[in-house]
């Protein structure tokens, strides 16, 4: 029975406080009143998330954390005490993030990227916000567009760091950034470069010909319903991401081929739809 995790455990019996779950090793746990529904029997299988409540218990509950085990999130501070700070994970249990896995003084009512981890001595998850540490440096083997799953983390100047495929760090450049980014929302990327480092470089779209394909035909339609529009491959870059939503590479791509087909005309001023 893993602590920390989802198990699918087996109905053993009910009781007056709710149901006990046995695991293939005749391990049993509570799953409490609360958490049962009319349509649970016995011997059959449920798949619940085991933790220790309040009085150092090991328990089951059917509710769904906002982060799995060694994965990462952004969650919310609600209190700090003597002990530590407190977040809320999304069971009735809050989260306890010890002082010295804090890399900086946590603030209630803040949201802080947080790593779940398991004490193996005393079976009790915690949070860290010393996220770094947890980071691994990639030495897996990716293609060149490969698709990778990342979450968006902090904004620097170069651009936004994120987490890659849950377990490595990387780089969305600024030039590739074409529209705004929530902290903690995962989407797919696609990987451009693995440094010496071990830190990946993403890109949002990728470098072959889909994707200047894709941007051509969005920029074929913004062209069709305006006409024309105030740009040239010399606009600054924040102009082309506020009008269009690409970067700036992107959309000197995207405009090649259009004119290349001949469905635009290029001024020193605009670019205009040729009907």
């Amino acid at each position: 029975m893993k602590i920390g995790e989802f198990n699918e455990l087996t109905l053993l019996r009910f009781t007056s406080v709710g149901a006990y779950l046995e695991d293939e090793n005749e391990n049993d746990v509570l799953l409490p009143n609360k958490y049962l529904t009319d349509d649970m029997e016995l011997d059959q299988k449920v798949n619940v998330f085991i933790y220790r409540d309040s009085e150092d218990r090991v328990v089951a509950t059917t509710e769904i954390p906002y982060i799995e085990m060694n994965g990462f999130a952004y969650l919310k501070v609600t209190a700090v005490t003597h002990f530590g700070a407190f977040s809320d994970w999304g069971l009735e249990k809050e989260l306890m993030i010890p002082f010295k896995e804090q890399n900086l003084k946590l603030e209630e009512g803040n949201y802080y990227l947080t790593h779940l981890a398991l004490d193996d001595k005393t079976d009790r998850v915690y949070g860290s916000t010393k996220v770094n540490r947890y980071l691994k440096e990639c030495t897996e083997f990716f293609e060149p567009d490969a698709e990778v799953e990342i979450m968006i983390c902090e904004h620097t100047d170069l651009g936004v760091k994120v987490i890659v495929n849950g377990k490595y760090s990387g780089l969305v450049f600024k030039n590739d950034i074409s529209k705004p980014l929530r902290r903690g929302k995962k989407m797919i990327g696609y990987v451009a470069k693995v440094r010496e480092d071990g830190k990946i470089d993403i890109r949002f779209d990728k470098v072959g010909g889909d994707k200047i394909l894709s941007s051509a035909d969005k920029l074929l339609e913004i062209l069709r319903a305006k006409g024309e529009i105030l740009l040239t491959d010399k606009s600054a870059p924040d102009d082309i991401r506020e009008t269009v939503g690409m970067s700036k590479k992107t959309f000197k791509q995207a405009v090649g081929k259009l004119y290349r087909d001949r469905l635009i005309s290029l001024e020193s001023d605009k670019i205009s739809y040729l009907k």
